[in-house]
C-alpha cells in the first residue's frame, strides 16, 4: 500500500466509525491506573522542562487530551480523521483539536514541551517509523518529553470490519526494542520502558516507551 492510500484507508476508516469508536473508549482510562500514573509522570517532566505545550497525536475522540489538561499541560489534540476531530471538538470545546499528519505536522521547530503519541503510531507502517520520529524529534523543544503507546508483537493485524462498518485498516505490532533502536537513530535518549501484560480489553503484552529529546 502506498503512503497517500494507506493514510487515505485509516482516515476513511475512522471517519466512518467515529461515534462508535468514541463511545466505546468512553471509560476505557478509568480502567487504566498503570497508563495515568505514566501520564501524570510525564507531564511532571514536561512542567519541569519549562515547556508546557503538549501535542496528543491521533488523539481519536480526546480522551487523553483532556487528562493531560487535568494535569496542568497546554494540550492540545492532533488527528488524521477529520469525524474523530468533530467528535473531541463537541466533547471538549474548551481544548483545541486540529486535522493532521504525524507524518507531516503543521507544528514549528522545537516549539513543544512534549509529545503523546498513545496508541497512535500502529497504524504507521515499520518502514516509516524513522519518519514519525524523526517528525517529533523536529517539533519538540530540547528537554521535551515524548511518550508512545503501543501494543507488543511481530504482526499486521487487517481489519475490514469494526462495529458493523466496513473499515480498511492495518495494525503493527511493534517490539519495544525495535521502537527504542528507532528513537536512538532519530536522537532521542531513552527514559523508560514499560510491559504490561494484557488487562481489560487488551489482547497483547502492551509497552509504554518515554524518551527526552537531548
Amino acid at each position: 500500500m502506498s503512503d497517500a492510500s494507506y493514510l487515505t484507508a485509516t482516515r476513511a476508516s475512522y471517519d466512518v466509525m467515529a461515534a462508535e469508536y468514541a463511545d466505546w473508549l468512553r471509560t476505557d482510562m478509568d480502567d487504566r491506573p498503570l497508563d495515568r500514573a505514566l501520564l501524570a509522570a510525564f507531564a511532571e517532566r514536561v512542567r519541569a522542562a519549562g515547556l508546557p505545550r503538549v501535542a496528543d497525536v491521533g488523539c481519536g475522540p480526546g480522551r487523553v487530551t483532556v487528562l493531560l489538561d487535568r494535569l496542568g499541560l497546554d494540550a492540545f489534540g492532533i488527528d488524521l480523521s477529520p469525524g474523530m476531530v468533530e467528535v473531541a471538538r463537541s466533547t471538549y470545546p474548551g481544548l483545541a483539536f486540529e486535522v493532521g499528519s504525524m507524518l507531516s505536522l503543521r507544528v514549528p521547530d522545537a516549539s513543544l514541551g512534549g509529545v503523546l503519541a498513545y496508541y497512535s503510531i500502529i497504524h504507521v507502517p515499520w518502514e516509516q517509523r524513522g519518519e514519525v520520529f524523526a517528525e517529533f524529534f523536529r517539533v519538540l523543544a530540547p528537554g521535551g518529553q515524548l511518550m508512545l503507546a503501543f501494543q507488543i508483537g511481530d504482526e499486521r493485524v487487517h481489519r475490514d470490519e469494526a462495529f458493523g462498518k466496513p473499515v480498511d485498516l492495518d495494525f503493527y505490532r511493534q517490539q519495544p526494542d525495535d521502537v527504542v533502536r528507532l528513537l536512538g537513530a532519530a536522537g532521542f535518549q531513552l527514559s523508560s520502558t514499560v510491559v504490561k501484560q494484557p488487562e481489560g480489553m487488551d489482547k497483547t503484552p502492551q509497552s509504554i516507551v518515554m524518551a527526552t529529546k537531548p
